[in-house]
């Protein structure tokens, strides 16, 4: 006997009340939460359950009795479906004030530590096209809207374009998206047109098979482009073909890269990358600095707001000329080269061997002479004797991942006592708690939100701590 479709509980005139954690919305009904993707504050909404559990649900909206006055209208046509813009529809002005007060309420909930009082949020000058860098799946098996399957059309599957929330193998061809200049559009659309042209393979997740696999359009101020096709397949005369077309197409790319990746996953920092033409690098520039950004770089996906970001990192140090810093979690060492000529020595540490060549190659090309930068994890790295032969720092930068610091390190950094530590993170709940296990010798003396994410839930945020005396 076959199972019977459940149905689906729908609330009706359902307001919502306020934002939560992860840009999603709440709603109140029978003494229980409901969470909302897409909604805002104010709205009216019927609400289809989708998850029903005792202490909290989940659903979606399909019918607004009245829409909410912070709404804007969204300005790119896969909103909603490819789930990487999820506050399109909220004014600008409204996204930082709930930014600011995620911040505020996050620390104050989950650090229990004395706060000074939050500076406001520094919002993006540039809300659209900020991006520097993005990354598209090729697939055989596009995603459809309803529209799209209700039309009884045959569609070609193959597309280009962003996973789909919810499923590895679910992408979505983009036609446009508005995250990254309007030209890497072109620079897109051209690759996948002519694939389709040529009736290349396009990869199967699934079954891991088929020539075009991946393409990642990189970006500098400076007006340097740098383009990485990923195949899935070693066929070279197809390669070729396709990398040959690209070249003609786009004459003036700064760099044209491939990967042969036969691997189970899209990760290439263990494979070897091909230059087609051009350099094998692009630059970005900042107060006059040169930073070179390979295919394996990290490099913050904002530009103009990073340097806001670095500027004020750089501020809340306060460093002088006679200072040791520490910038752990260095990356490609931007902020470390960014602070150096104020200090007398800077030293950075970063888990990625990779990142350290950049850093060390970036201090090189800028001619950078009091910086060094060692690789290793952390927690294995920074301990009494590195300290010892690197000298007492003054001033400790951190950047940790959204995992925020291990238990070891913040042990080490209490032992180390700095006058001064900047703690920039972009999980301000991880920023929190290790807020309140640095309590114990650290005060913390400013807030500053800085949005480096337009459109989105996610912000960053620096603190800085005094040793307490």
């Amino acid at each position: 006997m076959g199972r019977r479709n459940k149905v689906q509980k729908i609330l009706e005139q359902l307001k919502v009340i306020d934002m939560a954690a992860e840009g999603k919305c709440i709603s109140r009904y029978d003494n229980k939460v409901y969470f909302s993707k897409f909604t805002a504050p104010g709205d009216i909404i019927d609400l289809k359950v989708t998850r029903d559990k005792s202490a909290y649900g989940e659903g979606t909206p399909i019918k607004y009795h009245q829409k909410s006055s912070l709404r804007t209208e969204p300005v790119c046509e896969h909103f909603e479906i490819c789930g990487g813009c999820k506050w399109q529809h909220i004014a600008y002005t409204h996204q930082l004030s709930f930014k600011q007060k995620q911040v505020k309420e996050t620390l104050t909930r989950l650090a229990k530590v004395e706060l000074p009082e939050i500076s406001p949020i520094i919002g993006c000058e540039k809300t659209y096209a900020y991006r520097n860098k993005m990354d598209y799946t090729f697939t055989n098996y596009a995603w459809l809207t309803k529209e799209e399957l209700d039309s009884g059309e045959i569609f070609d599957r193959r597309g280009l374009g962003f996973h789909v929330p919810g499923g590895y193998d679910k992408v979505l061809n983009i036609n446009k998206c508005h995250l990254q200049d309007d030209k890497t559009n072109v620079f897109r659309n051209f690759v996948r047109d002519y694939a389709l042209e040529k009736n290349y393979t396009f990869y199967n997740i699934r079954e891991q098979v088929g020539l075009l696999r991946n393409l990642i359009i990189r970006m500098t101020d400076t007006g340097e482009t740098m383009l990485i096709v990923q195949f899935g397949e070693n066929i070279p005369d197809e390669i070729e073909d396709v990398m040959g077309a690209i070249k003609k197409q786009f004459p003036d790319l700064t760099a044209l890269l491939y990967i042969i990746n036969l691997k189970k996953n899209e990760t290439f920092h263990d494979l070897d990358i091909h230059t087609y033409s051009g350099k094998d690098y692009i630059e970005e520039e900042m107060e006059g600095l040169r930073f070179r950004i390979g295919p394996k770089s990290f490099y913050q996906t904002n530009s103009s707001q990073a340097y806001e970001l670095y500027k004020l990192t750089r501020s809340l140090a306060d460093i002088q000329k006679t200072d040791i810093v520490y910038d752990l979690y260095t990356g490609t060492g931007t902020i470390a080269l960014f602070v150096a000529k104020f200090a007398k020595k800077v030293i950075g540490v970063e888990y990625v061997p990779e990142a350290i060549e950049d850093a060390k190659l970036n201090a090189e090309v800028n001619k950078v002479e009091n910086v060094d930068f060692y690789a290793g994890d952390m927690k294995d790295v920074l301990n009494k004797e590195f300290v010892d032969e690197n000298g007492q720092p003054d001033v400790i930068i951190l950047d940790p991942p959204r995992a925020g610091m291990h238990p070891s390190v913040i042990d080490t950094l209490l032992k180390i006592e700095a006058k001064r530590i900047i703690y920039v993170s972009c999980n301000p709940a991880t920023q929190a708690r290790d807020l309140e296990s640095l309590d114990v010798r650290y005060k913390v003396t400013a807030v500053q939100a800085v949005d480096m994410f337009p459109q989105t839930h996610h912000v960053e945020n620096i603190c800085k701590l005094e040793l307490r005396s």
